[in-house]
């Protein structure tokens, strides 16, 4: 918690990545590929054409293996931002029960998460048992590890084919293995000990992770790092949280005695609060995010989900102990970071994954447990939740009063999306 208040975030809007946001009135909710007839999986198999975007260079990186070339939409047009070609992240694996299967919703997406352990990893399918559309997420994994219907019994393994089903005559043709008993799989990767999905299940993402990986964060996987992790659905849209936490003149008002924010002492103070002007300079801003650079650090941003900022370096006092001269400076420095991934769940709901790693007083993590950890974040978010939760639904109502018929989300009778059926 001490970590969160140490530093400031900057303000910034992205037109370029924003020109096709998320959950924008003409985006169906319910992308092509979430519509399924009959039993066939080739229905639900339609999505945009891929565009692998590299990310900036710095602390997080995406590791590509042989990156394509953004393709430009025209010459003289500035390139859209994809957003079903992007890492999706799902869960903290922290957050996981090995035991029993996971229901989540991103991007509009309701998927299931659940552990192979014949395979030894985590998968993602769509939420949805090919029979009858029932919800994979209310079975359970069976003793031989495979993911159980819990409406008939079917059952599938990791890669999404049907190994069972119980009311299939023993001598009779083998219908479990038909293309159409097969599950929805969406690629999936563990790193930084969290759960990322790509949100297609067309068999041409199949191997996507050896083209694009998610953003990689090297300081969540050093050992000499402190690694504790917060995750909690939150009711109010991406777009509100992400500019939220980008946001640090709110710090001194909506986290009023919550969040310690060092003050200049020469400055005098003009109310209760401290608010004050704040200088911040975008130094690279694209369509792969921007990097800034504030009073006391740097701060980032890499579409769709990851936000993180870094105070300057800060010069370790040291414990009486001879340093040898050979030591690299880096190691005498103590350094943290505040990372926060932002998910986008539906209109008006969002996810976000928190942690705040550092290099120093890591022992202070394995003493005090997860709960309390969870309890200071979450008294901060709390602090500001009502307030941006009627801002969301404030926003919308400038463009009219959306209402929800057979699934879909109507703006002044103008569908925008389509929640899963």
């Amino acid at each position: 918690m001490a970590t969160l208040r140490a530093v400031s975030f900057p303000s910034i809007h992205l037109p370029t990545i924003s020109a096709t946001p998320p959950f924008e009135k003409s985006m169906l909710f319910n992308p092509p590929d979430r519509q399924l007839t009959s039993l066939s999986l080739s229905s639900c198999r339609s999505k945009p054409k891929i565009k692998l975007l590299s990310t900036i260079s710095s602390t997080v990186s995406t590791e590509p293996i042989d990156p394509p070339t953004p393709e430009a939409e025209s010459s003289g047009e500035k390139e859209k931002f994809d957003w079903y070609s992007q890492w999706y992240p799902v869960a903290p694996v922290c957050d996981l029960d090995k035991r029993v299967p996971h229901a989540k919703r991103v991007m509009g997406l309701d998927v299931v998460v659940w552990w192979d352990r014949n395979e030894g990893k985590w998968q993602v399918f769509d939420d949805s048992c090919p029979h009858r559309l029932a919800p994979l997420s209310e079975g359970r994994i069976d003793q031989w590890g495979r993911l159980q219907c819990v409406y008939h019994g079917w059952c599938f393994d990791g890669a999404g084919n049907c190994k069972f089903i119980p009311q299939a005559p023993p001598d009779g043709a083998p219908v479990y293995s038909f293309k159409k008993a097969c599950a929805a799989v969406y690629p999936s990767i563990v790193q930084n000990n969290i759960v990322w999905f790509w949100p297609s299940t067309e068999p041409r993402y199949k191997d996507i992770m050896m083209k694009q990986k998610p953003p990689y964060i090297p300081e969540l996987d050093d050992p000499s790092y402190s690694r504790l992790m917060g995750n909690r659905d939150i009711p109010y849209g991406y777009e509100v949280l992400i500019e939220n936490l980008m946001d640090p003149a709110h710090v001194p008002y909506a986290h009023y005695k919550i969040m310690r924010v060092p003050r200049p002492k020469s400055r005098v103070k003009a109310d209760r609060e401290g608010g004050r002007p704040m200088e911040i300079n975008v130094q690279t801003l694209d369509i792969n995010g921007f990097v800034a650079k504030q009073e006391n650090g740097h701060s980032k941003f890499i579409p769709p989900c990851i936000f993180f900022a870094s105070p300057d370096l800060i010069p370790d006092q040291g414990n009486g102990s001879a340093s040898s001269g050979s030591v690299k400076k880096e190691q005498s420095q103590r350094r943290f970071l505040l990372i926060f991934i932002c998910i986008p769940v539906s209109p008006g709901k969002s996810r976000l994954i928190w942690t705040f790693p550092r290099n120093f007083a890591v022992w202070i993590d394995r003493v005090v447990p997860r709960w309390m950890f969870h309890i200071g974040q979450n008294l901060i978010l709390d602090s500001d939740l009502y307030l941006l939760h009627l801002e969301d639904q404030n926003s919308g109502k400038t463009i009219g009063t959306a209402r929800e018929i057979n699934g879909l989300y109507y703006f002044d009778e103008t569908a925008i999306g389509a929640q899963n059926t």
